[in-house]
């Protein structure tokens, strides 16, 4: 088996993409400080695949226990780098912390890639490179606009430092620019795990309905959209992390034309957020307590993708539309639930 070394895995993408990569034949091992995750996700995964996954708890940021990892797994055929913070408002208010640990992390991982000849790395990027921009559908070729917090802007300067790299260096890499994952794995296994209150929208759909958090706001209402709230591509977890398991697949085939290419993951159909909220209800049978309030620094009005050239490329199909998103994401937190009170 071909071994892996995937960076935050124990994280809500990292997991999904650990399962199917250990689905499709892959070694994983994983490393991972868990300041923002804890090693659930993985015993979640241990009971969905049979593998227990071997995990470092290692800051990145620190170069000297990064490159002991590399050291120590000397075979690996790839890199899928998500460690990241990744949370827009804490980023608004903490710039130099998410270019600390964002950039520098991303560094040293890339100084051991060259190190240890490492021949493939797959990068977990975002749609907030593209800013606030109003060419829709998104296409790889659109221009990046402004980064609307710092966080977008560690995610364009990431894509830049890979750029930079690969001009000089054999390692093949691509550039997953994924929208808005959401839902949860079918077995209710594992999903998202926001330690402390969430800042994405479906967690906080779900933990409201749920009765952990009081109520849903909804961020800006007057937006030039259809029904004046954000647009969004939500697409389903599990199919973004095929995606990663493709791209990794795609560059060790070598069908790669460049050094770094770039693929948006998304489904292609933009959701409102009161949509959203529509669907969760639809799919719960329950009414969902929201109310409406301000827009929320940080936040772009309206993005979705034009995923032609992912499914052309590496051969990927997003599966799963807004209802099963919504109906995964919440047997999850009904799951997360029975167990608290079954212990």
């Amino acid at each position: 088996m071909q071994k892996v070394l995937v960076t935050g895995g124990c994280g809500y993408i990292g997991a999904h993409t650990i399962v199917d990569l250990i689905n499709n034949g892959f070694d994983v091992v994983n490393v991972d400080n868990n300041i923002r995750s804890t090693t659930k996700l993985l015993d979640g995964v241990e009971q969905i695949t049979g593998k227990k996954v071997r995990n470092y708890k290692v800051d990145l940021c620190n170069l000297e226990d990064t490159h002991a990892v590399f050291h120590e797994n000397r075979d690996i055929v790839g890199v899928i780098h998500f460690a990241a913070l990744k949370s827009v408002g804490e980023s608004v208010h903490e710039p130099l912390l998410y270019f600390q640990n964002n950039l520098t992390s991303l560094v040293n991982v890339l100084k051991c890639v060259k190190e240890f000849n490492i021949p493939n790395f797959v990068f977990s990027s975002s749609c907030s490179v593209y800013g606030n921009t109003t060419a829709l559908p998104v296409v790889e070729e659109t221009p990046l606009g402004e980064a609307q917090s710092p966080y977008a802007r560690t995610k364009q300067m990431g894509e830049q430092i890979i750029e930079d790299f690969s001009r000089v260096n054999t390692t093949q890499s691509i550039l997953l620019r994924y929208f808005n994952p959401v839902g949860a794995h079918p077995s209710a296994l594992i999903g998202e795990l926001p330690l402390g209150k969430p800042d994405n929208l479906v967690p906080v759909i779900t933990q409201t309905a749920i009765g952990k958090l009081p109520k849903v706001t909804v961020f800006g209402t007057n937006f030039n959209t259809r029904d004046g709230s954000c647009i969004r591509d939500y697409i389903h977890v599990t199919d973004i992390a095929n995606a990663h398991t493709k791209a990794l697949q795609y560059l060790l085939d070598k069908r790669n034309t460049a050094n770094l290419e770039v693929f948006n993951l998304g489904t292609g159909t933009g959701v409102t957020v009161l949509e959203a909220i529509k669907a969760f209800e639809k799919i719960s049978g329950m009414k969902l307590n929201y109310e409406l309030g301000e827009p929320r620094p940080g936040d772009v009005i309206a993005i979705y993708a034009n995923n032609t050239k992912a499914r052309e490329k590496l051969g990927w199909e997003p599966k799963s539309g807004i209802e099963d998103m919504m109906r995964t994401a919440w047997q999850w937190e009904v799951a997360l639930r029975d167990r608290v009170l079954n212990n």
